[in-house]
């Protein structure tokens, strides 16, 4: 297992901006929002305003889905990780030194934080071979 997410790991720390789609009762909404993500909490931390459609969405459905992809059109390098998770307003002191940490700028804006708790993650990396997939999802209770 940890293996496996030691790759989405270093994926995701080189880049820092993700796509993230939400539902309310009848309709699908997707935003890209910049994150900071903490392995060891499985963590994305992501700043939003409450007036946003994906956060008026959360209000009602707090499951979340997303992604990280780089573009390319050479088929050997084509890496991306998809994600599902459960998104909340951040209480985690540390989480909220990390976004401030990763994008210091965003002092400035005093945004309101929020966190997505991943529970799935799936990567594709084709670095690895056509059509690799690094798949992690959390243990059942």
């Amino acid at each position: 297992m940890k293996i496996n997410l030691q790759k989405i790991y270093q994926y995701l720390t080189k880049h820092h901006l993700l796509n993230l789609a939400t539902i309310d009762k009848d309709e699908v909404s997707v935003c890209s929002l910049f994150y900071a993500f903490d392995k060891e909490k499985l963590s994305f931390v992501v700043a939003s305003s409450d007036e946003t459609v994906h956060i008026q969405n959360i209000l009602i459905n707090s499951f979340v889905a997303g992604s990280i992809a780089q573009e390319t059109k050479i088929i050997g390098k084509i890496q991306g990780v998809q994600f599902k998770g459960k998104f909340s307003l951040l209480k985690d002191k540390s989480l909220k030194n990390l976004y401030f940490k990763t994008f210091p700028y965003a002092l400035a804006m005093s945004p309101k934080l929020w966190v997505i708790k991943v529970k799935y993650f799936k990567m594709i990396d084709n670095t690895l071979g056509f059509g690799k997939k690094i798949i992690w999802q959390e243990a059942s209770v």
